[in-house]
């Protein structure tokens, strides 16, 4: 059985490393997994088209499973991904945004909004992001090197 998001979210605060990456993994699961196998399915088939580079056909499958399920946490952060990837940070910030409103714990989104607010320059609020990020994560190490790169950047 797996265990509840609260013990999962508590977890990534865990001063244990391997305790922090279960509850990591776990959270991934949980968030992949949230609409059942064909979500997943449908997640995975984006990402292989996305990985053979097929992109705008990644998009669209993806934009086709947020109009049937708008509530899907993942498939929002898949396309911000996506986006981000592309260069395209205005619409990958819409994505995170929405992705964050559904589920404000989804620290892969909270996490993908600070790079796309250092990527347009904001270091300020992308900094702001990324100690967001640390609130869910506390021991990210990648969330406390772009904090300090970010700062770097406003003197």
């Amino acid at each position: 059985m797996s265990q509840p998001i609260e013990e999962l979210l508590q977890d990534l605060k865990s001063e244990d490393e391997a305790t922090r990456d279960r509850a990591t993994q776990g959270l991934w699961e949980m968030w992949f997994m949230q609409k059942g196998i064909h979500g997943l399915q449908v997640l995975r088939q984006s990402q292989m088209m996305s990985d053979s580079g097929n992109i705008r056909q990644a998009e669209l499958i993806l934009t086709q499973l947020i109009h049937a399920q708008p509530d899907f946490v993942e498939a929002w952060n898949r396309r911000a991904v996506l986006f981000y990837m592309q260069g395209d940070y205005k619409r990958s910030i819409n994505d995170c945004q929405k992705a964050i409103s559904l589920n404000p714990y989804h620290f892969g989104a909270v996490h993908g909004l600070g790079l796309c607010y250092a990527a347009i320059g904001n270091y300020h609020e992308a900094i702001i992001t990324f100690r967001r990020a640390l609130q869910i994560q506390p021991y990210s190490i990648t969330n406390q090197k772009l904090i300090l790169e970010c700062t770097a950047m406003l003197n």
